[in-house]
């Protein structure tokens, strides 16, 4: 794992690809392929997380599993811990290409299986096959943007990414409802991996090309203790989820165990002084982390609230969430403007207080006074912050990494953002049950879930994201003496 001080060296330049003058853009000649292919794949990712949070609480009601809600999420989240670490060495040793395609397979074996579900165990267990996948896959991507683009084009990259979730956070809603009312929530699930075909065949080619043209990758040993770390990680992490779902006298038990587990395995992964904010690439790690759970940790529940609280059908609880989506693109393009660099700790402090003023601004609809469009608004303004924060982020850690330990920082990066996935989204699913969130009967019924339960989430995840604020100054690193 790089340190600050090692990671703020000056890394050599990047070679140029046939055809380039070092002056064209993400769509020009030689990136042209590329960039569509790697945009189609978190095409594919995006459909799907729109797709299934619209779709998700129709599932859980008609798996019996409304008490395990938070789990479908976070049960994802957990095996993506795992898969990071695997996928960043295994980018360092050998290269994203091999990474990259597993991880698509995987992703669709855990969407049919999730589809075939015939209980909500059966259902968390598929979404947890999908988090192996989506693991391997992210990862790859960032080593992708880390090898093959300039480093004056990467903020352009991760603004394309985040452009890829317009289409989806537009269309995804409306076809995951109807497919939902009327074939059935199972295939939104069954119909997804039709569409791994389309990024595996423009993405093929583009790559491999692109990989030729690099630096051969330094294969080293491969580090089994950081695996045996990842897999605590993830082992912890799921018998936190275990106790927030027991909320009985046996709790504290699996919750101590999750914790012993977890702790000094988080330390060994990300780098030295994240847990405290050093400054440089340790809150940069942090950061994402935070970012990432409280905007998360809130959005799955939105879905949820807007169909037994006010009543909304599937199709129009989903598009609550549509205006975030195309916010956030705005968002991660205005940081990829020119001189953003210049304000980059800035734009990440604006980026969380908006973040902040969105959760606590959607839960105004629990007053029945206030017309539900309220929520997309607010929605509106979080995925804007999130454009703004995550991209900088990702700019950041690019910056402060030598180009040979791209693929280790990359999985330290997902890996905080699945870990704050994680605990957060735990967090939201034991203040959600322990307040009658869980009420099975009431939700088949199509009644009325506490109100008092959407409220603990939505008042907790802002002061969450006001600490990232406060935080956000740190990430830079100091200037040189």
């Amino acid at each position: 794992m790089t340190s600050t001080s090692q990671a703020e060296t000056a890394a050599p330049p990047h070679p140029l690809l046939p055809g380039d003058d070092g002056t064209g853009g993400v769509l020009s000649g030689p990136w042209r392929a590329l960039t569509l292919g790697i945009v189609s794949v978190v095409l594919l990712l995006a459909f799907e997380a729109t797709a299934v949070n619209t779709a998700m609480p129709t599932a859980a009601q008609q798996l019996d599993g409304i008490g395990l809600y938070a789990f479908a999420f976070s049960g994802y989240f957990t095996t993506t811990l795992l898969a990071m670490v695997v996928s960043g060495q295994w980018c360092d040793r050998r290269g994203p290409v091999a990474p990259l395609f597993s991880g698509i397979a995987v992703f669709a074996a855990g969407l049919v299986t999730a589809g075939t579900a015939v209980n909500m165990w059966m259902f968390v267990a598929g979404r947890a096959v999908q988090g192996l996948g989506g693991g391997l896959v992210i990862v790859a991507l960032y080593v992708v943007v880390g090898r093959a683009f300039p480093e004056r084009l990467r903020p352009s990259v991760f603004a394309a990414f985040s452009a890829a979730w317009v289409l989806p956070s537009i269309l995804g809603p409306v076809i995951s409802g109807a497919v939902t009312q009327h074939l059935g929530w199972r295939w939104v699930f069954l119909a997804v991996p039709v569409l791994v075909l389309l990024p595996l065949a423009v993405m093929g080619p583009a790559l491999r090309r692109s990989e030729r043209s690099q630096p051969p990758v330094r294969a080293g040993r491969y580090d089994w203790r950081r695996t045996r770390d990842a897999a605590m990680v993830a082992v912890g992490a799921a018998l936190l989820q275990y106790a927030g779902q027991r909320l009985d006298v046996w709790a504290p038990l699996p919750a101590v165990a999750g914790l012993a587990l977890m702790g000094p395995a988080v330390l060994r992964l990300l780098p030295r002084g994240t847990l405290r904010a050093a400054r440089g690439l340790p809150t940069v790690m942090l950061l994402r982390g935070v970012a990432a759970g409280a905007f998360f940790a809130s959005e799955l529940f939105i879905p949820l609230m807007m169909q037994t609280q006010r009543g909304l059908s599937v199709t129009m609880a989903g598009l609550t969430l549509a205006p975030g989506g195309l916010s956030w693109a705005f968002g991660s393009w205005l940081q990829g403007r020119p001189g953003a660099d210049r304000h980059r700790a800035a734009l990440i402090r604006a980026g969380f207080v908006a973040t902040a003023v969105a959760v606590g601004g959607a839960a105004l609809v629990l007053f029945p006074a206030v017309p539900v469009w309220v929520t997309a608004v607010f929605w509106a303004v979080g995925g804007a912050g999130m454009g703004l924060a995550i991209a900088s982020i990702s700019v950041l850690m690019m910056k402060l990494s030598k180009p040979e330990e791209t693929g280790g920082n990359s999985a330290a990066l997902q890996l905080s953002d699945a870990l704050g996935n994680v605990l957060l989204t735990g967090l939201a699913g034991v203040l959600f049950a322990a307040l009658g969130g869980g009420a099975v009967g009431a939700a088949a019924d199509g009644g009325e879930l506490p109100a008092g339960a959407f409220a603990a989430v939505f008042l907790t995840m802002p002061v969450v994201a006001l600490v990232g604020a406060v935080l956000s100054g740190r990430a830079t690193a100091k200037a040189a003496a």
